[in-house]
């Protein structure tokens, strides 16, 4: 089952220091770019994907064309897609080595979910988590 209770969020939020974040949007007016921002700077490090701005940079960060490409451990797997892509997003955040995969709100897919708790990984499904940090009053993340 995806995680929905407070604390489960809270601690899931509390140990996560990287995030791809894949849906970025490099037009100021879009939800992805404002969270990426607020999730950088609450102290988490944010890799964008988006193939069609691949190779561009969001918030100083260069942008991923896949999350294959990244290269580094990443913690969760933010999605801004919409639920019919969420699946393949989750099927390569599997491949990567994601310990979570967060589908953004209205992103709801619910076999996709199953296969990332099947391959050991902690799923959010329809939650933002710059409004859940907010939420739950966590405290910024504190560098390694």
């Amino acid at each position: 089952m995806p995680l929905t209770a407070a604390q489960d969020i809270a601690d899931l939020l509390n140990e996560t220091r990287t995030i791809a974040l894949v849906g970025i949007s490099d037009r100021p007016d879009r939800p992805s770019y404002g969270v990426m921002k607020t999730l950088q700077d609450h102290g988490y490090r944010v890799l964008p994907v988006n193939p069609q701005i691949a190779g561009e940079h969001v918030h100083g960060e260069f942008v991923w064309d896949r999350l294959s490409d990244i290269g580094v451990r990443i913690d969760m797997v933010d999605i801004f897609r919409r639920s019919e892509a969420a699946g393949a997003v989750v099927d390569q955040a599997i491949a990567a080595g994601a310990k979570s995969v967060w589908m953004q709100l209205g992103v709801i897919d619910a076999d996709a979910a199953a296969r990332a708790e099947a391959a050991g990984l902690k799923v959010v499904m329809d939650y933002c988590p710059a409004i859940e940090i907010r939420r739950l009053g966590l405290a910024p993340i504190a560098a390694d």
